[in-house]
This record gives structure tokens, sequence and C-alpha cells, in this order.
């Protein structure tokens, strides 16, 4: 009989002896850590394991996975789900196009994507895994925010306030979840030997085919922002909206779409697969054990 376990990250800080004495500040991670626990309790996962702030860090994750990778068989389903701070580092490695590497921004220091991509490939095949992030890139993205003329938030306030339940006021002002791009190359270039040593390790993992199954979920597209809020972030906020306690039917799919269609145009959550995603997998309920 399958099994399903979870993971959850929320961070409303980092360290700020790592980054360059930026606290990060954000007001929903932690909670938005908790509530997607309560949907994997309600929906029967058999163990749940929630991380928030200074618990984050980058042992406690990967000792978790590598856990889970040994635990997991064919059926069982995994759900990791992060609430925080998302960042880019100088790709010295050379493996992603735009020459940086993507990473989570934990609490003692940033989790490469490299490092989650080969985490993916230690599961066995016939393994689930759903990865939702409420998170998003810094540099480029806020070059590109800059310099391609974006109107500024503010003019999206009034339909991201009808979409979060908040005034246009509160909503114009919500930090987005970008770590800035100058502390993050401060905290990589601070700890170099460390970030080569682990880009080193991980460099080719996105083009190795995990066997398990992997459907990630992220709360916008590299050239966005993704929003904080009082009490979720924006893009967990909706998803919350979306399931509206279990009773939403369609597959993951379907899932994505309709959170993408609450959604204000500054910011569209972004779908991917790696592995082995078959129809069934993607046509099942999410969260569906």
């Amino acid at each position: 009989m399958a099994r399903g376990y979870s993971l959850h990250l929320g961070l409303n800080s980092v360290d700020p002896l790592h980054y360059d004495g930026w606290a990060g500040r954000l007001n929903a991670g932690e909670s938005d850590a908790a509530d997607m626990a309560s949907i994997a309790q309600a929906a029967g996962f058999v163990e749940r394991r929630v991380h928030l702030t200074q618990q984050a860090t980058s042992d406690r994750f990967i000792e978790d996975m590598l856990e889970f990778a040994q635990t997991l068989e064919d059926g069982d389903l995994l759900l990791v789900t992060y609430a925080g701070h998302g960042g880019q580092i100088p790709d010295e490695a050379s493996d992603e196009d735009d020459r940086y590497d993507e990473t989570w921004c934990l609490y003692d220091r940033q989790l490469i994507d490299g490092e989650l991509y080969r985490l993916f490939g230690r599961f066995k095949p016939g393994v689930r895994i759903v990865v939702l992030s409420d998170s998003c890139h810094s540099g480029t993205v806020v070059k590109l925010r800059r310099d391609a003329g974006l109107l500024p938030l503010s003019v999206f306030a009034n339909q991201l306030a009808q979409i979060g339940s908040e005034s246009p006021t509160t909503v114009s002002a919500a930090p987005s979840r970008a770590a800035p791009i100058e502390v993050t190359v401060a905290a990589y270039n601070g700890q170099r030997r460390t970030y080569l040593a682990l880009q080193a390790a991980s460099a080719g993992a996105r083009d190795a085919e995990p066997k398990a199954g992997v459907i990630r979920i992220a709360g916008c597209m590299d050239d966005q922002l993704s929003l904080d809020g009082k009490r979720n972030g924006l893009f967990t906020a909706n998803l919350k909206r979306v399931w509206n306690d279990g009773t939403f039917c369609g597959g993951y799919r379907l899932f994505h779409q309709t959170i993408v269609s609450r959604m204000p145009p500054t910011q569209t959550p972004s779908f991917m697969t790696a592995g082995n995603v078959g129809a069934g997998f993607l046509n099942s309920k999410p969260f569906s054990i």
C-alpha cells in the first residue's frame, strides 16, 4: 500500500552571519509551511516534517531527503514545500544557460538547484515527488523588471487585493521573496570554496533524469517576483483557495492552471516535470496517495 511523506520548509528570516548582514525578513514563510503540512495531514500522509526558520538548514534538509530516499518505495509519494527567498549565485560550473545557479535561501546557506536535482536522483523508480516552491529568483529577475519597463506593482494593487483578500495599500507594499543579487553574491564570495565544491559535485545533475517522477510547481516565472503576504505568500494563498480543503477535482496540470487563473499578470506560477512522470501521476488528484 502506497504511503505519503512530506517535508515543509518555511523561513521568515535567514542568518545574517552568512548573508552579508542581511536577515531577509518575511511575514508568511512559516505559516505557509504550517498550512501545507496541514494539507498533508488531512490527505493522510503518514509522516510530516516541518522545519521553520532557524531549523530550516541545509544539513537538515539534505539529511531528511536522503532518509526519505532510503525509505520510500515504488508508489509512495513525497511532498516537499518551500516558502522563503529565492536567489542566484554565479555558476562557475557553467551548466546553466544564464550562467547563474538558482538557489533556495535556507537559514545557514543557499541550497543550489543542482543539489536538489542530485537528491531527486537518489530516489527509487516509481516514487512520486511533488515540489511546491513559493519563492523567486533575483539577479536577472530584478534587472529585467527594471530594464524591461514593467509596470510598478502598485498598478496591479487592486487586482492583487481582490485575489489575496488584502487591502490595495497592504498588497502594494508587500515584499517579494527574491534575495538581492548583491547579497547572494556576497554570501557566495564569503564561502566561495564551499560553494565551488557544491557546484562541482552537482554539475550535470539537471541533465540526469531521475528514476523517480518529479512534478515541480513554483510561485512565479524566472523573470517575475513572488509576493509575500501577511498570512501566506500570494502563491500559497491561491493554492489553498483552489485546493479548497480537498474539494478540488482534477490533476496536477489543471491544479496549476487554476492557480494561474487566480494570479495577477505580474506573477505566473511555473510548472515542470522531471524523470518518469506518467499520465497516472499527472492526472491524479493533487496530494492523493
